[in-house]
């Protein structure tokens, strides 16, 4: 007869303690490697995860032990005393990376917490003590039609005595994408060279593979058509500027606007966020000194958006080109230009004008 052995088997719902302030630290250090790898894995930009981690560090440090120990009456101190005079988008930026995290404990490690701490993870912030943004987003007047034409030709200009011409040509490219077609920084930077689909529709399409996706929920792809000039300006660029970064136009997952710094295996690396908002500044008090130290990448998405709905475009479609989820947030980059006030203003004084012919002998 064959003999059974019964293992030792452990019940996982058992409470096993982190017995030292080591495997605390290096528990919580996993956690969060964990937390960054996910939320590249759902597509969010760099700049992004890294400012999650920076207000998560910074909550930490306030706090000074591990956040899933965090209760809803600490919140209301950090919120409600520490940050309470700090810029409203701060207060709204570390509370939504707060609760991202704990969203990420609760998905994964609710168990795995219990067991070790027995505690139940739940999130600090709720309606009541959520914060919120005091004042409505910020006004941006972009400039005018004649203003960027300023810019770009005197930009234009300084191309042909520049010394590095590949950088600064690329960096010009960049910057009149987003005038055109109102990409974010983030979103052409991350563009490949692939992405620039000329065969779609009567201009060629953006595979615009990073679009900004709401609350933080990761990329929210779109296609982007090349209209407003987009296309004749990406030609120049891809035909006759990147060939000298790279000579492979086939090469997979090659960037569409590369840095001169080289990778491991000798292909280009992809250019920061940092070096297409410098160089915009540096044109702009060159070519645009009043507007020195206002003109960032975001407002010529602003620009762009009033230049379309200008000439004719619907709101409706602009919504669709700058990838926005909410017909508001539209609206909101193009009240510059609506005249619905001024109309009515019109058409108040006709009918009191034709009120007083009914009067007059």
């Amino acid at each position: 007869m064959r003999q059974v052995t019964l293992a030792l088997v452990h019940d996982l719902r058992e409470h096993r303690a982190l017995s030292t302030v080591e495997e605390v630290a290096d528990f919580e250090t996993d956690l969060l490697a964990e937390f960054v790898l996910a939320r590249a894995s759902a597509g969010l930009a760099d700049s992004t995860i890294r400012g999650d981690t920076n207000h998560l560090e910074l909550i930490r440090h306030w706090f000074d032990r591990p956040l899933w120990e965090m209760q809803p009456c600490n919140a209301d101190v950090y919120f409600g005393k520490v940050l309470r005079d700090a810029r409203p988008s701060t207060r709204t930026g570390r509370a939504a990376a707060l609760a991202v995290f704990f969203e990420f404990l609760e998905l994964r490690h609710k168990v795995e917490l219990h067991n070790l701490t027995g505690r139940v993870v739940e999130c600090p912030l709720d309606e009541m003590n959520r914060p919120r943004a005091s004042v409505g987003p910020q006004l941006r007047v972009p400039p005018s039609e004649a203003e960027i034409e300023v810019l770009f030709s005197g930009w234009r200009e300084e191309l042909v005595a520049c010394r590095k011409f590949g950088p600064a040509a690329r960096n010009y490219a960049a910057a009149r994408l987003a005038a055109d077609v109102g990409l974010r920084v983030n979103e052409f930077r991350m563009l490949d060279l692939d992405d620039v689909r000329w065969e779609l529709g009567r201009f060629g399409k953006l595979n615009v593979r990073h679009g900004k996706g709401s609350r933080r929920k990761g990329a929210k792809a779109r296609l982007v058509p090349l209209i407003n000039g987009a296309d004749l300006n990406l030609r120049w660029f891809i035909e006759d500027v990147w060939s000298q970064f790279d000579g492979d136009h086939d090469r997979p997952g090659a960037p569409l606007f590369p840095s001169e710094r080289k990778n491991e295996d000798g292909s280009c690396s992809r250019a920061t966020a940092d070096v297409f908002r410098r160089s915009l500044a540096e044109a702009t008090a060159a070519h645009l000194p009043l507007w020195a130290g206002k003109l960032t990448p975001h407002v010529l998405r602003h620009y762009c958006a009033s230049q379309l709905y200008r000439a004719g475009m619907t709101l409706f479609a602009i919504q669709e080109l700058l990838g926005h989820s909410w017909t508001g947030t539209t609206a909101r980059y193009v009240h510059v230009h609506h005249s619905h006030v001024e109309d009515a203003w019109m058409r108040g004084h006709e009918r009191a004008a034709d009120r007083w012919k009914g009067l007059e002998r």
